[in-house]
């Protein structure tokens, strides 16, 4: 296994240039092209101020401003689950180039992370322009930013390694997948604040089975992490930081070990 990751460094070349083909293809016959990547983001903003300022303002929360605070989270969730959701088709997908003996399987879940991180960052500057516009300061603690980005980098492709891998054997984890991150979705404070006092004070079951759900998310405390470094411009919980770190590099290994452990029945079953 440990081969096979230092092979990883000799692919680089072959890494980037299929990231460079997955951007342009998802873009190919579009007029505006990347530009889409800085407008998606724009839009998702502009709608959800829309919402929760104007249409739904008493159902947003106390954080103001709320759309702001959404945005910050909602970036790296969508990095997050769009490069889970890719990876869990991206070997079958790839059934050509699988069965090429000297093509490394493990690339293809790798560019699937790295192609939706591109986006991720393309994202920032719309996100630096409304921070200014909302006259949010940004302090030192922003510089935490490339630190969280980089533990939830390992994060998703360790559990892109395991869910690609997987997948190839049971189709039905796509379907899975995709419910499973509705609700993912919903259990990790992107919509709302990690300390929400109503779950934390509640007594009702679903509420404390949900409060330990919420704490078991390793995606928790990444999200607080960018809220609290960005939006609140206070330090991040390093020990919590520290923990996540040491749980991506254990999914990331596990995940390249099934993953190596299943790589030569990948072009069978493709």
């Amino acid at each position: 296994m440990f081969q096979s990751l230092r092979n990883l460094y000799r692919y680089r070349t072959l890494i980037q240039s299929m990231v460079m083909r997955e951007l342009k293809a998802r873009y190919r016959g579009s007029i505006l092209g990347f530009f889409w990547s800085f407008v998606n983001p724009l839009l998702l903003l502009i709608v959800y101020t829309i919402v929760f300022n104007y249409i739904l303002p008493q159902r947003a929360l106390e954080t103001q401003p709320y759309a702001l605070f959404l945005f910050i989270g909602l970036l790296p969730w969508t990095w997050f689950s769009s490069a889970l959701l890719e990876a869990s088709n991206v070997i079958i997908a790839g059934g050509n180039l699988i069965k090429k003996i000297i093509f490394p399987a493990e690339v293809l879940p790798f560019v699937s992370v790295l192609a939706n991180m591109f986006h991720f960052l393309l994202g920032i500057p719309i996100l630096l322009l409304f921070i200014f516009i909302y006259k949010v300061p940004l302090t030192w603690n922003g510089l935490f930013f490339p630190l969280i980005v980089l533990i939830q980098l390992i994060l998703s492709i360790g559990f892109s390694l395991w869910i690609s891998s997987l997948s190839v054997h049971f189709r039905d984890l796509r379907d899975i997948l995709a419910n499973l991150l509705t609700l993912w979705f919903f259990c990790t404070p992107v919509i709302y604040p990690f300390n929400l006092s109503l779950i934390q004070d509640s007594q009702h079951l679903i509420a404390r089975i949900f409060k330990h759900v919420l704490y078991l998310n390793p995606v928790s405390y990444l999200m607080d992490a960018y809220h609290q470094a960005i939006f609140h411009g206070k330090t991040p919980d390093m020990r919590q930081l520290g923990i996540v770190f040491a749980v991506s590099l254990a999914i990331f290994f596990s995940g390249y070990f099934v993953f190596d452990r299943l790589r030569d029945t990948f072009a069978e079953e493709v």
